[in-house]
């Protein structure tokens, strides 16, 4: 059996960059497969679907069970789903299979920060970061591996199942168990979970936080074209910027964030993309200050969501897994409220109003963190 610490680490952020890979590979490769938009908005509703109800399971499961086999799991589900992914050209099978997609990336979010924490003593966010790096790495990996290089998608998908599949490997051979097994029942924690406050902070934080990211790499093209008079070419290399600024922030800061700091950074980002996304969006900078802007802006977004996960499985070490995966229920809640409340703005006033949504949203989570200090406190 493998219970190499380095090991497991490695195999975590490779599987994390496979988790990337699976969550942007339909807008990557929407042009190749020939999907229309209202297919694009099933497929993308089918896999959060997944998600959902994934990584909530998975995070409970990981409290009272071995971690390495829900990853073990998870990587097979991600493996054979990747491979049948337009295999066949009927798109209601396809949408069974992106729905089994999001069940395997909803299962590596449940389980493997919550693997890092337990096999890591220390600079436990410093991993989790690093890991959420990988993330982003893959969305990027994907996007200009599709989008710029022009390769065969369907070949990288099968690339990427082999690939998978030595990770199921990997993990099927090692063993994580949890560190206390939980006495208490799920009923008995989600009830004590339900009078946490803190809890419903921190996860409407990281509702803003990554509300924020997803709709901006949904938007970030439009914009520049709209605003900025960008072309096809360089708005799709302002999308570009932002991904490497979220990248290079997960890796930086998550370097300098210590334990005792957590809360302070999360207040600090929240107020500097706000102020960066403010200037950005009405300031009318030139083009070569766009791009600067796109990546401070990414750097500051960046590691807000991996630092929340942090503090929460330090807050709550005896149920880390529990409560980490329903913070992480703040993906598609913010994935999906934020870019809804965008598209009722925009018919409601116009598309240079609504963006104004950006920044607010960025202040409502500095005024959380500010205003629930004590409670998230780590103690």
């Amino acid at each position: 059996m493998i219970h190499n610490r380095q090991i497991l680490t490695m195999s975590s952020f490779t599987a994390m960059f496979f988790l990337g890979v699976g969550s942007a590979v339909i807008g990557a490769a929407s042009r190749n497969i020939g999907l229309s938009p209202d297919q694009i908005g099933l497929l993308l509703a089918s896999q959060n679907i997944g998600f959902i109800l994934a990584v909530i399971t998975v995070g409970t499961l990981a409290d009272s069970t071995d971690k390495a086999r829900l990853m073990f799991a998870a990587s097979l589900i991600i493996a054979v789903s990747f491979f049948f992914f337009y295999l066949k050209d009927a798109f209601i099978l396809n949408l069974g299979i992106m729905l089994i997609i999001g069940v395997g990336i909803g299962g590596y979010e449940g389980a493997a920060d919550a693997m890092l924490l337990d096999i890591h003593a220390r600079r436990q966010s410093l991993f989790i970061s690093v890991n959420h790096f990988f993330v982003t790495f893959g969305e990027l990996m994907i996007v200009i591996y599709l989008i710029f290089l022009q390769m065969n998608w369907r070949e990288s998908m099968v690339q990427s199942a082999a690939a998978v599949f030595v990770l199921a490997i990997i993990f099927g051979l090692s063993r994580v168990p949890p560190r206390k097994m939980m006495a208490e029942n799920f009923r008995k924690r989600l009830a004590f979970i339900a009078k946490q406050r803190p809890v419903l902070v921190l996860f409407l934080m990281a509702s803003c936080a990554v509300g924020i990211e997803l709709a901006l790499i949904g938007m970030i093209t439009s914009l520049l074209m709209e605003f900025y008079g960008f072309d096809q070419v360089t708005s799709k290399l302002g999308l570009v910027a932002f991904l490497a600024g979220i990248a290079a922030g997960r890796l930086v800061l998550g370097v300098l964030a210590r334990k005792s700091q957590l809360l302070k950074y999360i207040t600090a980002l929240f107020a500097l993309t706000a102020a960066v996304l403010s200037f950005l969006l009405f300031a009318s900078p030139g083009a070569v200050m766009a791009y600067i802007l796109l990546i401070v802006s990414g750097t500051t977004i960046s590691v807000i969501f991996p630092l929340i996960i942090a503090l929460t499985g330090l807050k709550y070490p005896e149920m880390s897994g529990t409560v980490m995966g329903i913070i992480k229920l703040g993906i598609p809640v913010g994935g999906i409220v934020v870019p809804l409340m965008l598209s009722l703005l925009v018919q409601a006033t116009s598309f240079k109003t609504a963006l104004v949504l950006f920044p607010l949203i960025g202040i409502v989570g500095f005024m959380l963190a500010l205003s629930h200090r004590k409670q998230l406190a780590i103690v």
